[in-house]
C-alpha cells in the first residue's frame, strides 16, 4: 500500500509505503523537511505463529507481576509487624515494578496481535518517559534500601532513630523526584530532535538510544545527556549500593558467632539478588557493542529487564523471607475467622 501526500503551502511531498509482510513503513522526503508523526515498532519477531505463542506466555508473566506485587503491597499494608523501613521501601519497589511493567507490557501484548505495530510520536514519548521514570526511580530506591540494610547491621541499636519515618519518606520522595526530573530531561531532549528519515524502531518498545539514531539533526547533546545521567543516577546509585555493602561486609566480619553472621547476611540476600538481576541485565543491554548481531540479543535481554525482573522481585523477597511468610499466615488466619 502506498499513499502520496502533497502540501502546496510547504511545497513538499512525501510518500509512505507499507509492506504488510515485514510491517515496514518508510518515508521519502520532498524538497522541505517533514516531521515524523508516528513510529513503527518491529517487535520481538516477524513470525506470526511465534507471536501467537508468545502472547499467552507474556500475558501470564504480566498477570503474575500484577498479582504478586499487589499482594505484597496489600500484605505489608495490612500487617503491623511489617510496618518497618525495610518493608516500607519494599512496598514502593513493588509499586514501581507494577508501573514499569504496565508502561510497556500492555502495548507489547497488543502488538503481538497486529500486523503493523504503529505508535504515535506522542505515545512513544509518553511510553519512554514513564518507563525511564520508573527505571531511574528503582535505581535510587535500591540505593536507599542498601543504606537501610547498612544501618540495620552496622548500627542496630540506633536503627529506629536513624531510619525514622520522616527520613524514609524523604528518601522515597527523593527517589521518585530524581527519576521524574531526569526522565523528563531525557524525553524532552530526545523527542525535540528533528525526525524526518526512517521511522522504524528496531525494538518492541520506545527506547531512546534506538530512536535518536533515526534523527536527521545532530543527537550529540541528547547522547551527552544520556551519558551524564547514566553516570550520575545509574552508576551513582550502584556506587552507593557497593559502598553500603562494603560497610555491611566489614560489620558482618566483626560478628563473632557464625549464627549471627549468617543471620545478618540473610537480611541482605534478597536485596543483593534483586540488585544483581537489575544492574546485571541493564549493563548487559546498554553496554553491549553497537552492531547488528548484538541487537537481536538486546531484545532478549530487554525482555528479561522489562518483563521478567518486575515479576521476580516480589518472589525473591517473599520466598526467602520468614517475616513475610509469617505475615501471610497471620493474614490467612484472620481471613478464616472473619464471619461471613
Amino acid at each position: 500500500m502506498a499513499l502520496k501526500l502533497e502540501d502546496p503551502e510547504l511545497n513538499a511531498s512525501f510518500v509512505f509505503t507499507s509492506f504488510t509482510g515485514n510491517r515496514k513503513i518508510s518515508m521519502e522526503e520532498g524538497r522541505n523537511y517533514t516531521s515524523v508523526v508516528m513510529f513503527v515498532l518491529l517487535g520481538l519477531t516477524d513470525d506470526k505463529k511465534l507471536q501467537f505463542i508468545l502472547f499467552p506466555f507474556f500475558l501470564g508473566i504480566y498477570l503474575v507481576t500484577l498479582f504478586w506485587n499487589l499482594s505484597l503491597i496489600i500484605l505489608i499494608k495490612m500487617d503491623s509487624h511489617l510496618h518497618t523501613p525495610m518493608y516500607f521501601f519494599l512496598s514502593f519497589l513493588s509499586f514501581i515494578d507494577i508501573c514499569y511493567s504496565s508502561s510497556i507490557s500492555p502495548r507489547m501484548l497488543s502488538d503481538f496481535l497486529k500486523d503493523e505495530k504503529i505508535i504515535s510520536f506522542f505515545a512513544c514519548a509518553t511510553q519512554y518517559f514513564v518507563g525511564c521514570w520508573m527505571a531511574l526511580t528503582e535505581c535510587c530506591l535500591l540505593a536507599a534500601m542498601a543504606y537501610d540494610r547498612y544501618v540495620a547491621i552496622g548500627n542496630p541499636l540506633q536503627y529506629s532513630t536513624i531510619m525514622a519515618p520522616g527520613l524514609c519518606q524523604k528518601m522515597v520522595v527523593g527517589a521518585i523526584g530524581s527519576g521524574f526530573f531526569n526522565s523528563l530531561i531525557q524525553t524532552i531532549s530526545g523527542f525535540n530532535l528533528h525526525y524526518c528519515k526512517s521511522n522504524i524502531i528496531e525494538h518492541f518498545f520506545c527506547n531512546l538510544p534506538q530512536i535518536i539514531t533515526l534523527s536527521c539533526s545532530s543527537p550529540f547533546i541528547t547522547q551527552m545527556i544520556l551519558f551524564l545521567e547514566a553516570l550520575i543516577v545509574d552508576l551513582g546509585s550502584l556506587f552507593i549500593i557497593l559502598l553500603s555493602y562494603g560497610f555491611i561486609t566489614a560489620s558482618i566480619l566483626k560478628i563473632s558467632s557464625i549464627k549471627g553472621s549468617v543471620k545478618a547476611f540473610n537480611t541482605c540476600a534478597s536485596h543483593l539478588a534483586v540488585v544483581a538481576l537489575f544492574y546485571g541485565t541493564a549493563l548487559a543491554v546498554y553496554m553491549s557493542p553497537n552492531s547488528d548481531h548484538p541487537k537481536k540479543h538486546d531484545k532478549v535481554l530487554s525482555v528479561f529487564y522489562v518483563n521478567v525482573i518486575p515479576m521476580l522481585n516480589p518472589l525473591i523477597y517473599s520466598l526467602r523471607n520468614k517475616e513475610i511468610k509469617e505475615a501471610l499466615k497471620r493474614t490467612m488466619k484472620r481471613m478464616r475467622h472473619v464471619p461471613h
